[in-house]
């Protein structure tokens, strides 16, 4: 009897799978699927051009290929005419991988004057004594030094050590190099991009993006990685000029921060939270140049991640589309928020109507009920579109994947090889899946509370701005008090800043 109810429900489910809306909709998955895969080819391409002409200066007598390809530009004299950067690295405490990183940061053959900035908050910071180590170790191999920024009150505090280092950076510095601590730089990173901005002073800021190592089998680590992955087709694809800007790695004229050039530095300064989105809008707004080279691709360590992370993560990129600077700026970050979100739910529905058409093919053939009678044909179409489009996009992404790791094993040629064997495909398949059906209960998450908690403060949104920050207090709290005080009286504070205080805050428009 049971099965004749089943019939029902997966002849119900057929029709509604095979309705043209619902068909119109899966083709549609399918071809946003297929329209990635072509992305990372146009990405592999650009950084493939790059890696073979590394190897052919390589194979045409110049062993340093991957520091410049014209030999000459090692002589003495043009070495010492390289101008002056200051490379300034906002710190917060010490993870995994973060030492390793800092090392291949300050150990760069640039032949120019260059000074290393290592920004923290306060001395209590776990990074303030790893760096001190670190450079003590190094002792005159590197010009590097240690800021105490203090707390931010007015901006991210990123933001807030970012400017710090601008401020103490030498008079004489002609560029400045942003870098995240997880960011794993190659030897010649920063010849490379100086002689990038050298060449057309019209750039506004050179860029670059993380490739992923998964160095554990942790399906949240491979959700980040399908995460980045078709971001970076923003910064790969075209080989040079982008609207995309990572925050990770810019490097910028200093003289923009010096004379506050289009407001960048009060942008910043005063509401403050992301520093990649508020230049990306400056540099829109002045028709200004991003540049990102082929060859600013880094690899970076993944370790082993949690839900909690990964969904903080996530909260993290998306509550940047809700800063502004500008009504234009806006109207951009909703376009590229709804944006995001429809192609995210739009990549996982053919997955779930191919679900439906599999149920209902394989019941079809294994049923004796002469009254189910479903369009299978239609459902073999979703089917096989459904498995032609994620192979492409699979198969293209592991391509693409290959080639930045050959690019950066070329530029790093004293490091330890990184190899593509260990990451399981199938993996990937399933986070991308996972990761594009997530993505948007995070966004609007952010949307509703805009609010994101960011190395253990909390940051709260207003128009576009971040408009207070809350830091933890020393004294342990009870949890049986909920949104309660010590004595048990009601604190509409802290209620207000729980999720359902906030969500009726977003619903009603007014606090309490």
């Amino acid at each position: 009897m049971w099965w004749s109810y089943i019939d029902m429900w997966l002849s119900w489910a057929s029709t509604i799978c095979c309705n043209s809306s619902t068909f119109g909709f899966s083709i549609h998955g399918c071809v946003i699927q297929a329209a990635i895969g072509a992305g990372y080819i146009a990405s592999a391409r650009s950084r493939g051009k790059e890696l073979r002409r590394i190897r052919e200066d390589e194979a045409t007598g110049n062993p340093f290929g991957f520091l410049y390809h014209d030999i000459n530009s090692l002589e003495t004299s043009a070495q010492e005419s390289l101008p002056r950067v200051a490379v300034v690295m906002p710190l917060k405490g010490v993870g995994q991988f973060n030492v390793g990183n800092w090392r291949t940061q300050v150990t760069s053959l640039y032949g120019g004057e260059v000074e290393f900035l290592f920004v923290v908050e306060s001395t209590d910071d776990p990074a303030y004594n790893a760096v001190s180590r670190l450079l003590q170790d190094l002792g005159k191999q590197v010009r590097g030094r240690v800021i105490v920024a203090g707390l931010s009150t007015t901006c991210s505090q990123k933001v807030h050590n970012q400017l710090a280092g601008v401020d103490a950076m030498h008079k004489d510095t002609k560029y400045v190099l942003f870098l995240d601590d997880d960011v794993r730089m190659h030897p010649g990173t920063i010849g490379s991009v100086v002689r990038h901005m050298e060449e057309n002073p019209k750039i506004f800021v050179t860029t670059g993006f993380p490739f992923d190592i998964i160095t554990q089998r942790c399906m949240k680590a491979y959700c980040i990685f399908e995460y980045h992955m078709p971001c970076s087709i923003g910064f790969g694809a075209s080989g040079g000029q982008t609207f995309f800007l990572w925050g990770g790695f810019m490097m910028m004229h200093a003289e923009d921060f010096r004379t506050n050039r289009y407001g960048l530095v009060t942008g910043l300064r005063y509401g403050g939270y992301s520093d990649d989105m508020t230049l990306a809008a400056v540099a829109a707004a002045n028709k200004r140049i991003i540049s990102s080279p082929p060859d600013t691709v880094f690899f970076h360590p993944l370790g082993r991640v949690t839900f909690k992370q990964y969904w903080n993560y996530l909260r993290k990129q998306s509550i940047v589309l809700e800063t502004h600077i500008t009504t234009v700026n806006y109207l951009m970050n909703r376009a590229l928020f709804y944006t995001h979100c429809w192609l995210s739910w739009g990549l996982c529905f053919p997955y779930l109507t191919s679900l439906i058409h599999l149920l209902v093919i394989l019941r079809y053939f294994f049923t004796s009920n002469p009254d189910f009678n479903p369009d299978i044909m239609t459902g073999f179409i979703v089917i096989c579109c459904t498995i032609t489009s994620s192979l492409i996009e699979v198969l293209s992404m592991k391509h693409l994947s290959r080639v930045e790791i050959d690019l950066c094993n070329t530029l790093s040629p004293e490091s330890t090889p990184v190899s593509i064997q260990p990451y399981d495909w199938f993996l990937v398949f399933l986070a991308t899946i996972i990761s594009n059906f997530t993505y948007p209960f995070a966004a609007f998450t952010s949307m509703m509370t805009q609010h994101i908690n960011w190395s253990g403060v909390d940051y709260y949104f207003q128009n576009g701005k971040m408009c207070r920050i809350e830091r933890p207090k020393r004294k342990t709290k009870d949890p049986k008090n909920g949104s309660r005080t010590n004595n048990g009286a009601w604190d509409a504070k802290r209620f207000q800043s729980t999720i359902i205080g906030r969500l009726i805050q977003f619903i009603c428009g007014v606090g309490f």
